[in-house]
């Protein structure tokens, strides 16, 4: 008799019992790919300011850097051509204002006897990439000269980074 009282309670059980189903999985697999090609980047440039001067009878310096970004182990070279005076050359460069000039001259190195200039393999910097931004120092100088007018005398120099 007990079993007679228990199958029904049990068959109600298991009616009542979520029925249990095994998930199945399907998997597959994809390939992710980039390829990196040979680039270099300007990154900044600041402006070479020689500040203020008075009679031009000695040289006056400054300094200015720019920053370039080349894929790693990326040759390329910077050069700056003889900016936008006219009459100016890579070796002398011509600030301007109106129909007056100031001459002066961009260098590779701190001593200054390294001309920077846009000719490959001539008077540009070399460089290899390293993937980050990499600074670089132009070295200026105003030649001892005779002295113009009073005014703001400016150029613009452009960089080109070959690779």
């Amino acid at each position: 008799m007990i079993q007679a009282t228990l199958r029904p309670a049990l068959a109600g059980c298991i009616i009542l019992m979520p029925l249990v189903v095994s998930a199945q999985t399907a998997t597959d697999s994809f390939n992710v790919r980039i390829t990196i090609a040979e680039e270099c980047q300007i990154i900044s440039t600041e402006t070479l300011d020689f500040g203020n001067a008075g009679v031009l009878t000695s040289d006056v310096d400054a300094s200015a850097t720019l920053q370039v970004a080349c894929t790693n182990s990326t040759p390329y070279d910077i050069g700056l051509d003889q900016g936008s005076g006219a009459g100016a050359t890579t070796t002398t460069r011509l600030m301007s204002a109106g129909a007056d000039t100031i001459g002066y001259q961009l260098f590779r190195d701190s001593g200054r006897t390294a001309n920077w200039g846009d000719t490959v393999g001539t008077d540009t910097l070399a460089a290899t990439g390293t993937g980050a931004a990499e600074s670089f120092t132009v070295y200026g100088r105003v030649i001892a000269q005779t002295t113009p007018a009073p005014g703001t005398y400016t150029d613009t120099v452009t960089v080109t980074v070959t690779y």
